[in-house]
């Protein structure tokens, strides 16, 4: 295991609107705000058409090949999250999290482009002081590491 100590920067309140697609809106906010690194949460409505990445297809070999499920109808969500730069000072999401609807739930990443329905509530702690960044792994994802 590997860590790195930050501390709570700015706390920032953002709704998403309609047609919005939630990674895209978040990591724009962060770029233009000076945001190298958060916390993250969301609350809200997912669309028709959303997609999440719900795990790595199988069998698993050297490369991983992301498995997708597409929301076929507007469900309500909640995720968790966090914010890193990647190598080239480009502040990347990577939230988790469940849609559901009608008693059925699919939980995964965010990442692959949720569509906001109606409202999309996000609550952004900036952290500031830490050493943590995204880089490219082995399958070509930018994954957390922190230095030292």
């Amino acid at each position: 295991m590997r860590s790195t100590e930050a501390a709570a920067g700015r706390f920032f309140i953002l709704r998403l609107m309609p047609g919005e697609i939630l990674h895209v809106e978040i990591e724009r906010f962060a770029a233009e705000r000076g945001i190298k690194s958060a916390l993250l949460t969301a609350v809200g409505g997912a669309d028709t058409g959303s997609v999440i990445t719900v795990g790595p297809k199988v069998p698993v070999g050297h490369a991983v090949e992301p498995l997708h499920h597409v929301l076929e109808a507007p469900h309500e969500l909640t995720g968790t999250g966090t914010l890193f730069e990647d190598e080239e000072g480009v502040p990347l999401m990577h939230m988790h999290g469940s849609c559901g609807r009608e008693g059925r739930s699919v939980t995964g990443c965010f990442r692959s482009g949720i569509v906001v329905w109606l409202v999309m509530e996000v609550t952004v702690t900036e952290l500031v002081g830490g050493a943590a960044r995204r880089l490219p792994d082995e399958n070509g994802f930018k994954v957390l590491d922190i230095e030292g």
